[in-house]
């Protein structure tokens, strides 16, 4: 399929708006111009005043007068100097005055609409006096003519300005609407980099706390089958069946919500965050996992961002607790606002390697960070001096809202 071709005033408007020095084709097309306008210049040297039609000398310099042209995009000063340095002979001679007069306003507006409005006003006051002093020395009335006509010159000038600033003026529209799409696109992509991260930090939250339970459930199911086998404890396995097959179930929701937004990509897809009041079901969990949790909750009207953010701390807390702390850890879990922030601590008495070291280390300790940083919040994590390891985190109030 072809592209449609823009329509004449599209064309136009193009030219006009484009800086003639980054125009493509430029030597070529002013090639031409410069040919076109010796060719005006012929017919009016020919058909002009007969007793001023120019002799071979004049013709010589009629026509070299056209040839800088070609270059009046690059050298626009040089091009009209050379211009000059042709024509003014050509007038002290007393040829056809008005022959060369197309060529040389090209000039001038060329030298209008791509230098600054300063140097134009002092090319045309320089070109006008050394013109009205040439023709003075060769015919008086001629001079008084040539001042009467310049403002036709000063209109060339201002006509070239005036284009001049105008694309500028569209140069300047493109440029900030160009700067807007660039700035859209960044915004865009940066919100693609943030919800992908926060898929990737929900994703590891879910899968490794439910993993973990899952593990821990199965080796209270494994021992128990092997521990006896001619007293096999049927409610003890049963029990830990029934908690591996919650905690799938669970798992599968919340993996299922995740996927949806995947999916849609649209933010209300989400659902609804979760909160503090979960808590005391993650701290349920870890206790059917064998930990020994001590829960204190402390804290009210806390914004929801600021909730999730501690939510997912405690979950991945809870869930290195359960895997490193060793078995029946006692762990301590206390949230409480205090000075327009959230406080946050989990902490263990266990023996186990700490999380995050070792060949399995994983991505928990970072996942913590950014949910604090996600709420301009900060959280500390390490051994504690007394054994153990130890979770705290202060979460701005004001950072979710």
């Amino acid at each position: 399929m072809t592209a449609e071709r823009p329509r004449p005033g599209e064309r136009i408007m193009a030219a006009i708006n484009r800086d003639p020095r980054t125009a493509p084709h430029g030597t070529r097309n002013d090639a031409l111009l410069a040919a076109g306008l010796a060719a005006v210049a012929v017919c009016l040297g020919l058909f002009g005043d007969a007793g001023r039609r120019p002799d071979a000398l004049g013709w010589a310099l009629l026509l070299g007068a056209h040839v800088p042209l070609v270059w009046r995009r690059r050298r626009p000063l040089l091009v009209l100097a050379a211009m000059v340095a042709l024509i003014m002979p050509y007038h002290a001679m007393d040829n056809n005055h008005f022959a060369p007069t197309p060529a040389a306003y090209v000039a001038l507006y060329t030298i209008a609409v791509t230098s600054r409005p300063l140097r134009t006003i002092l090319t045309g006051v320089i070109v006008v006096t050394f013109a009205t002093s040439v023709m003075l020395t060769v015919n008086t009335h001629q001079a008084v003519e040539l001042l009467r006509v310049s403002g036709w010159i000063i209109a060339v000038l201002f006509f070239g300005v005036d284009v001049r600033y105008y694309r500028q003026y569209v140069a300047s529209i493109v440029e900030r609407a160009e700067r807007a799409e660039r700035t859209r696109e960044e915004e865009a992509r940066r919100r693609v980099a943030e919800e992908r991260l926060r898929i990737a930090r929900d994703l590891h939250d879910l899968l490794a706390h439910s993993i973990t339970l899952i593990g821990v459930q199965t080796s209270v199911a494994a021992h128990v089958l092997a521990a006896d086998p001619g007293r096999l404890d049927r409610a003890a396995v049963a029990e830990a069946l029934d908690d591996i097959a919650e905690t799938c179930r669970t798992a599968r929701g919340e993996l299922r919500t995740t996927l949806e937004v995947l999916r849609e990509g649209a933010p209300e897809a989400r659902g609804p965050l979760p909160a503090l009041h979960g808590v005391a079901d993650l701290a349920q969990t870890a206790r059917l996992a064998g930990a020994k949790v001590e829960l204190s909750v402390r804290a009210d009207d806390v914004p929801p961002a600021v909730g999730a953010a501690a939510y997912r701390i405690v979950q991945e807390a809870l869930t290195n607790a359960v895997r490193h702390a060793g078995p029946e850890p006692a762990v301590g879990v206390d949230l409480r606002t205090e000075d327009g922030a959230l406080r946050l601590s989990v902490t263990d008495d266990g023996t186990g390697a700490a999380p995050g070291t070792g060949a399995g280390a994983g991505f928990g300790l970072v996942g913590m960070r950014e949910r604090a940083r996600s709420v301009g919040g900060t959280l500390d994590a390490g051994p504690r001096s007394g054994g153990g390891f130890e979770v705290t985190a202060l979460l701005p109030l004001e950072g979710g809202r």
